[in-house]
């Protein structure tokens, strides 16, 4: 197991920053807006927030190229944007519309585009898991040089299919990313009242990989690990597991009455190290960012906002005669 240690001068070209500022910034306001409306009334079902954790999904979405799969949990809006998804068809989704990714059957928790190698979200913990890693098995097969990449969370690193996709991925020298978002909680359940070791990422060696732990809320951490992993995965080395130390700020949900038994002090603590806020300062830093222009991001970012949730009210409901429509059963 390796510490990748905080990059202060990354070697990205400025353009390339900006748009993790953007993609990052996208996400929370999202994310703020879905829960608006979810606390509105106007978006049924559950909704999972990913504010704090924006540096991980942005951070190894960056390494991999348009046709690299990748497959996400129930808190799936971070994965979904940073892969590139289109905001009127995710909030059409989540409003439960026809014009939705899944025809508005899927909501949340469901949201897939194989276009742009988003395999979907998943509501079961670690049910993503063994479906990406077929995808990095196809991979391996196309002989392509994609990668395939797991986001799962840390307790889903205590259930069955993890271990048994790392052992297999490791055997077979799968090109796959394993990225662990240890956010502390499984819920309400802290991790440590759950795991033996403090790093996920020491289970690694268990099965001959490398295990490398990241400061989660630093994207440029974030990204040098992930695309020291995409290197090793498309030379055939085989499989990395990643783990990014970070937090969610929010309850486990939005639903109202749902208590967070988290200590406030704790929560304050991890907001004082927002990702966004850290990559802003370090883009006013070197030069590459200033009022104006983050203000006009700022300004880009609320109008598609807007005008995906003006999509998402004008689309129709689907109808009950389409209720079996796309339903398969094995």
């Amino acid at each position: 197991m390796s510490l990748s240690t905080q990059s202060l001068s990354p070697n990205l070209p400025p353009d390339t920053q900006r748009e993790m500022l953007r993609r990052m910034l996208t996400i929370r306001r999202f994310e703020e807006r879905a829960s608006d409306d979810y606390r509105a009334g106007k978006i049924y079902g559950v909704v999972h927030c990913y504010i704090g954790e924006e540096a991980v999904a942005v951070g190894v979405c960056s390494a991999l190229d348009r046709g690299d799969r990748i497959i996400s949990t129930h808190r799936g809006h971070g994965h979904c944007i940073a892969k590139g998804a289109d905001l009127n068809r995710m909030m059409a989704e989540l409003y439960g519309r026809q014009t939705g990714y899944c025809k508005g059957k899927g909501g949340s928790m469901h949201i897939a585009d194989f276009g742009i190698g988003m395999l979907g979200a998943n509501g079961i913990v670690a049910g993503g898991i063994a479906i990406v890693t077929g995808a990095g098995l196809a991979a391996q097969m196309e002989g392509k040089g994609g990668v395939a990449v797991s986001f799962f969370g840390d307790g889903a690193s205590n259930a069955g299919p993890f271990h048994e996709c790392l052992n297999i991925a490791a055997t077979w020298k799968l090109p796959m990313l394993y990225v662990c978002e240890n956010n502390m909680y499984a819920a309400q359940t802290p991790a440590a009242a759950t795991h033996a070791l403090s790093d996920v990422a020491a289970r690694a060696a268990g099965y001959g990989i490398p295990g490398v732990v990241v400061d989660g809320n630093d994207i440029f951490a974030v990204y040098q690990a992930a695309n020291r992993a995409v290197d090793r995965a498309r030379s055939g080395d085989g499989p990395t597991l990643i783990e990014c130390k970070t937090y969610r700020w929010r309850a486990h949900t939005e639903r109202r009455g749902q208590p967070d038994l988290r200590d406030p002090a704790e929560v304050e603590m991890w907001k004082s190290r927002d990702p966004i806020a850290q990559l802003e300062h370090q883009l006013r830093e070197q030069g590459y960012l200033d009022d104006t222009e983050l203000q006009a991001v700022e300004r880009d970012i609320m109008g598609a906002i807007e005008a995906a949730v003006t999509f998402a009210e004008a689309s129709p409901f689907p109808s009950p005669e389409q209720a079996t429509d796309d339903v398969f059963a094995a």
